[in-house]
């Protein structure tokens, strides 16, 4: 599995200009929502991200997030990415900024992917390199050719 089959090329933010955790959450969601991905919905699966978050943040350290939620009003994984170029307080791990965030929504019935899903993203992320150059990158164009070439 690779990144390119779930994130959504309209759901690429290469700029954000929100700072806070839920401004990120709200806008990665509202992205998919704008590239026909949720009715009226966006707002539970705001929650459901929010709520995910409440348990324990998805900021994995080294200046990349996870965000990601289960929800009925998706039938199949699919994926946002957003670059804060500034950082993002997203209580992570290493209490460092996340600059890279990933979003997952999966569909409630189908753990086993939702957790193939986020071992290839963090497994991805790992990797300095591609993180590097993610936050370098200014255009969805750049960040969609970094997740081509990327192995997965």
């Amino acid at each position: 599995m690779r990144m390119t089959d779930f994130i959504v090329r309209d759901a690429i933010t290469p700029n954000l200009s929100v700072t806070t955790k839920e401004g990120v959450i709200r806008e990665m969601v509202g992205k998919l929502k704008a590239a026909g991905f949720f009715k009226d919905q966006n707002e539970e699966i705001v929650q459901a991200v929010l709520k995910r978050e409440r348990l324990g943040s998805t900021g994995i350290g080294k200046g990349v997030a996870i965000p990601h939620a289960k929800h009925t009003s998706v039938d199949r994984m699919v994926g946002a990415i957003a670059i804060a170029p500034k950082g993002i307080d997203f209580e992570s791990v290493d209490g460092e900024p996340v600059h890279v965030l990933v979003m997952l929504i999966s569909p409630e019935g189908r753990p086993r992917d939702h957790l193939l899903a986020l071992q290839n993203v963090a497994s991805s992320l790992k990797d300095e390199r591609l993180v590097d150059s993610l936050k370098k990158a200014t255009t969805t164009e750049e960040i969609w050719k970094l997740l081509s070439e990327e192995r997965g």
